[in-house]
């Protein structure tokens, strides 16, 4: 699947994995490996952003994947973030998708915000805001028709 597709279709919350198509080296190759996994990993879909047009210059659309956090105990110390553009010569796919009911919690509302969680119901979703605090949060839940069209199991139209 292409990075354009990927933009169209993919729901906000979809596990993504990318790769560029190379074997994976051995282990006992740590630099390779880490060269291989710049090109080939997974990452949750967190914000799609449009393509704009700055003075004569036109930056294409991209989306932002959520590749982990990394930090000690209950503590976040870096989050890692990678954005592909739409003209990405690298292989997608969607592993995953939100299930229908879960609770997406974005940063702010509007085609500005970014998700920040993804909860299994409403309750869930009210506790971790009330320890995180996020106060322009906007939630959205995953319905089945979406799900169901997210899957290309059809809804009438």
């Amino acid at each position: 699947m292409s990075a354009q597709l990927i933009s169209d279709t993919a729901p906000l919350g979809a596990i993504i994995r990318y790769s560029d198509g190379t074997p994976r080296p051995p282990e006992r190759h740590r630099r390779k490996l880490q060269a291989w996994e710049r090109h080939n990993n997974t990452g949750r879909l967190v914000k799609k952003h449009a393509a704009t047009i700055v003075g004569q210059t036109t930056i294409p659309a991209s989306f932002t994947l959520h590749e982990g956090d990394f930090g000690s105990k209950a503590v976040t110390v870096l989050r890692v973030f990678r954005t592909f553009s739409i003209d990405s010569g690298l292989a997608f796919s969607v592993v995953e998708r939100p299930t229908a009911g879960a609770i997406l919690v974005l940063d702010r509302p509007g085609d500005a915000g970014e998700l920040v969680h993804v909860a299994q119901n409403r309750q869930a979703a009210d506790e971790w805001l009330s320890r995180h605090g996020y106060p322009e949060a906007e939630l959205q839940e995953v319905t089945a028709d979406e799900a169901a069209a997210d899957r290309g199991e059809g809804r009438a139209a």
